[in-house]
């Protein structure tokens, strides 16, 4: 970031009059922030801009009074406020911020506060890092734009037309609901409006293994995967002792199916289907297997994929997520890093499936001498950054945070599984301060509303 931000903390006064536009500061702020005795001020705070004149008085040293008439024509509820600032010289205007504004669908009730669901928490977390470190944060349905936002106050979510977000971050739910018409004119109204968003979308399996595989130095981190077909079936049983097959738009473990070979043409089956217990049979053919597998497909994508022999952790399946954010340098970083432990009888490790968490050392040292796990842990990591640039770069929209899968094998060789690009947020402990990763999508937020120059053609250069 090439450029410093002023912390200010606006406070509300009594307006003298219905349309008082005296802004009130101290010497000391109107020295800070270089405006070159210039008493006419433009503001802007959330896409909007209000003319003001500039009173110098004694007050704190950081502090703005605002009379509470500009403060409800910016659309915010009437209290006080921390926001960075910056001063553009050229233009004389004095930019607030950062508005961010949380998009995610939920059930809206009549009366009562919003759920939001599996990011209830999170939203809060992010309500507190944003207000401590200066900046508004509300949440939205993207139905509801520019109609109501849900804002944290007084320990509930409240209601009110806010205004328009500096910088949007994505967390919609449903990969179904981003395909739906209403959304893409919601989206087309971003780019109207010149409101960028991240992260963009869902990705796909596909998608993903198609950009990867072509990296040369990725390549060999990736297991073999083709989109799923009755031929590709038998070509993978011959080469290989495990096979998967997964939905490409799937998310936590869910419809995945997995094919053993226990003897020559005998194989066994295990899925993560809804409500399907597993049969233990052993001894399909090929032929009963594709049978099986063909209703489930119901006329969606489905990719094949080599199983690897993992690593496991006291007999239970076991990966790792790798938690990625751009910093303040425009790079990736490792945020966190779990290991994810399957629970009994299950093959996937994702915690909606009864998966739980251990720290990533002790997870690998159960199996590896432990400077053998410090050398894997290390592996794992530039693996992951390295598929999060590759991703962010070969990928259209604004790309800040990366869930990064990654499976060891029996030889301590990362396998890259899978990249999310809305990763769950149960992976980090929280114990009531705000983790890396909640302070990283601040960040990156912050650098977006403040540099607009950094947005070129949708990515952050």
């Amino acid at each position: 970031m090439s450029f410093s931000l002023t912390q200010i903390t606006i406070s509300p006064r009594e307006p003298l009059n219905r349309n008082d536009s005296i802004i009130q500061i101290s010497e000391k702020l109107f020295t800070e922030l270089q405006l070159n005795n210039n008493r006419d001020l433009k503001i802007t705070l959330g896409k909007k801009t209000i003319i003001t004149t500039i009173q110098i008085v004694e007050c704190a040293a950081n502090e703005m009074l605002l009379p509470k008439n500009i403060i409800k024509a910016f659309c915010l509820p009437i209290q006080s406020y921390k926001f960075q600032a910056i001063y553009h010289l050229e233009s004389q205007e004095l930019q607030l911020g950062p508005v961010i504004g949380l998009l995610t669908d939920f059930p809206i009730m009549k009366n009562g506060e919003p759920h939001f669901r599996s990011i209830h928490t999170f939203c809060e977390e992010l309500h507190h890092g944003i207000t401590e470190r200066g900046g508004f944060f509300y949440v939205f349905p993207y139905d509801k734009f520019l109609e109501q936002g849900y804002y944290f106050v007084n320990g509930k979510w409240t209601t009110a037309e806010l205004p328009l977000p500096d910088v949007i971050y994505n967390r919609i739910h449903s990969r179904r609901l981003e395909r739906w018409e209403p959304y893409k004119h919601f989206r087309k109204r971003l780019d109207q409006l010149m409101i960028p968003l991240f992260n963009d979308r869902f990705l796909s399996k596909w998608e993903v293994y198609e950009h990867v595989h072509k990296e040369n130095q990725l390549f060999p981190f990736m297991p073999e995967t083709k989109v799923f077909s009755k031929e590709h079936l038998h070509d993978f049983a011959q080469k290989y002792e495990t096979i998967f097959v997964k939905p490409i738009h799937g998310s936590q473990g869910r419809n995945i199916v997995k094919v053993t070979k226990e003897a020559e043409n005998c194989y066994s089956m295990q899925s993560s289907l809804p409500n399907q217990a597993n049969d233990l049979r052993k001894n399909y053919s090929l032929e009963e297997i594709y049978q099986q597998i063909k209703p489930i497909l119901h006329n969606r994508i489905y990719i094949i994929q080599q199983g690897i022999l993992l690593a496991a952790h006291q007999s239970a399946a076991m990966d790792f997520r790798v938690l990625c954010h751009k910093n303040l340098n425009n790079d990736w970083e490792v945020t966190s890093t779990v290991a994810r432990i399957a629970a009994e009888q299950e093959f996937v490790s994702n915690l909606a499936r009864g998966g739980t968490l251990v720290k990533p050392l002790h997870a690998l040292r159960t199996c590896m001498s432990p400077k053998k796990a410090l050398e894997v842990l290390a592996l794992m990591k530039e693996l992951a950054l390295e598929t999060a640039s590759v991703i962010s770069r070969r990928t259209a929209g604004l790309t800040g945070e990366l869930g990064i899968d990654i499976g060891v094998d029996q030889d301590g060789k990362p396998w890259l599984i899978e990249v999310n690009s809305k990763p769950s947020k149960s992976f980090e402990d929280g114990l009531g301060k705000i983790r890396p990763s909640a302070k990283a999508i601040i960040q990156f937020c912050t650098i977006i509303a403040f540099d607009s120059t950094i947005i070129e053609g949708g990515n952050i250069h």
